[in-house]
């Protein structure tokens, strides 16, 4: 009960952290969605309805209020992310070893800027990818997106380019607690990068070259360099013994160093 009741108050610091974030996002909706909007208003097909402004458009009753509502979740969301963080971090403390605090830690602290560069490099390559999907519109048409339209391809984005930049954190992680080694990765390397690139094909919203390469290469790295340091840590930890040749009723051989107890010494008295 006082790990739940734990569990609770933490979880209400994170969500009243997050309701903080939210009506912060409300409060300053204007600047947040010209920041997000940027990369389409950009573009010449942001201005055929109305020359030199850019224009989306608003087809349902209420979608104008849910717009506001995504937006400022998705800052409060960002903003209270190290609140969240740092609950999380506080909860499962008390379970974990030494060495096991000191590698959460790293991953943690190495976490967000992946995220953070994922999500930067998304928001940077918005505005080519949607210029490559729009330009395929026939002459004589007029071409504008909807406002949840644009807010959805935005956040979904955002999402998979930060996600992705995770996906080498995690080959470490399972490398460093003994489930994913190196050898396995090396043997599967063409595939693992094949896959990388199905998986920004699919992902990837719109689907044009350009945004597909943009994510995968990126990825590509990363999963290099991931690589490169499961294959240092393994060359610098000693090599267990091979006992794979002996027979099952063979029994293995002793270590070099003796114990005391092998040296024929004892505390005992030899007259009791």
């Amino acid at each position: 009960m006082d790990h739940l009741r734990e569990l609770r108050n933490r979880l209400i610091i994170a969500l009243l952290g997050l309701l903080v974030g939210i009506i912060i996002g409300f409060i300053y909706f204007d600047p947040i969605w010209k920041f997000i909007s940027e990369p389409y208003c950009g573009l010449p097909q942001a201005q055929q309805l109305r020359p030199g402004q850019c224009t989306m458009l608003i087809l349902g009753v209420f979608d104008s209020f849910f717009v506001n509502l995504k937006v400022a979740a998705m800052f409060g969301l960002v903003v209270s992310s190290p609140i969240m963080l740092w609950q999380i971090w506080g909860f499962v403390t008390p379970g974990l070893y030494r060495n096991e605090k000191r590698y959460s830690v790293m991953f943690m602290v190495l976490a967000v800027p992946l995220f953070l560069v994922g999500s930067a490099l998304a928001y940077f390559v918005m505005d080519t990818g949607l210029s490559i999907l729009l330009g395929f519109a026939p002459p004589g048409t007029l071409t504008s997106l909807t406002i949840d339209e644009y807010l959805s391809y935005a956040l979904i984005m955002i999402i998979v380019f930060g996600i992705s930049f995770e996906l080498p954190l995690l080959m470490v992680f399972l490398n460093i607690i003994g489930v994913l080694p190196h050898a396995l990765v090396a043997k599967y390397r063409r595939m693992v990068i094949f896959l990388m690139f199905v998986f920004a094909a699919v992902a990837t919203p719109g689907g044009d070259p350009f945004t597909m390469i943009a994510l995968a290469l990126p990825m590509v790295i990363l999963f290099a360099l991931a690589e490169g340091f499961m294959y240092l840590r393994e060359r610098r930890q000693p090599k267990d013994e091979d006992f794979s040749h002996l027979s099952d009723d063979e029994a293995s051989p002793l270590p070099a160093d003796t114990s005391p107890l092998d040296s024929g010494t004892t505390d005992v008295d030899p007259g009791r």
